[in-house]
């Protein structure tokens, strides 16, 4: 990882700020060394006991354990069902992601089904919500998610993996499609934003059953028709990135996926004429 994201780059600053090894601040902690070195490098999810107990050892400023602290409840392991998403506010569910995304220093995303959340265009969310929210809450909810969009112009790492499955499926109509194709294939020759595309003619042995974003190595965010999950257990990361690791091998990239995207693109064309 050549960024470290905002918990662990801060946690490390402070140990070394206080004079202390990751020894001495595991003993002081009662924490293993293993899991001080783990939390410094985005590898280990610390609960908030564990966060304020080094913050505490690191004789942090109060404003910056506040900090550390909302950032480990973000990220927290959660399901939440769809129906108490909606009763709390879907823009609530955005801006949570948002942080979750703002606190990581690289975010991975695979998708056989829809286009990522980061990459969507005003139009293909709004047709994603559809009737799903009352007026007033679908336009805020919108605003909310692409206001997340802003994190694409950073330094952090991105590597997103879709499957032409995902593309066929004509969300909003073929207009809709159309510019969300052409705005992928405008991000995918942007900064960090890796974009892979596997085709449909790709043979695969690994099956697919829904999508997932894992951050760093501490969390990943999956949903499904009725929730939506935040999962933090090591061996369950472990896992998703594992599976990562399997379709992003299936997958092309650059001029190649441009290609694909370009080919999936004449289709919708022909389409809207």
């Amino acid at each position: 990882m050549t960024n470290q994201d905002h918990l662990s780059t801060e946690l490390r600053r402070l140990r070394r700020a206080a004079g202390l090894s990751g020894t001495e601040a595991a003993t002081l902690t009662g924490l293993s060394q293993s899991k001080v070195s783990r939390v410094e490098t985005g590898a280990f999810m610390p609960t908030e006991e564990q966060v304020v107990a080094l913050c505490r050892v690191y004789r942090a400023p109060a404003s910056v354990r506040r900090e550390l602290v909302a950032i480990t409840r973000d990220l927290r392991e959660e399901a939440s069902s769809a129906r108490v998403v909606l009763q709390r506010g879907a823009w609530r569910m955005q801006q949570r992601i948002g942080k979750i995304e703002a606190a990581s220093a690289r975010i991975r995303s695979f998708q056989p089904t829809i286009v990522f959340g980061l990459l969507q265009t005003r139009d293909y969310i709004t047709a994603l919500f559809g009737d799903s929210l009352p007026e007033g809450e679908r336009d805020q909810t919108v605003e909310a998610r692409l206001e997340r969009q802003s994190i694409l112009g950073t330094t952090r790492e991105f590597h997103f993996v879709l499957t032409e499955g995902a593309l066929r499926w004509n969300m909003g109509g073929a207009a809709t499609m159309l510019a969300q194709l052409d705005h992928l294939i405008d991000l995918s020759g942007r900064g960090k934003t890796r974009l892979g595309v596997i085709p449909w003619t790709t043979a695969v042995s690994v099956p697919v059953l829904h999508g997932f974003d894992i951050y760093d190595s501490r969390a990943v965010l999956l949903g499904t028709q009725t929730a939506t999950a935040l999962v933090t257990d090591e061996r369950e990361v472990a896992d998703y990135e594992k599976n990562f690791a399997e379709v992003e091998r299936y997958a092309t990239y650059d001029d190649v996926a441009r290609s694909h995207l370009a080919r999936i693109a004449a289709d919708y064309r022909r389409l809207t004429g």
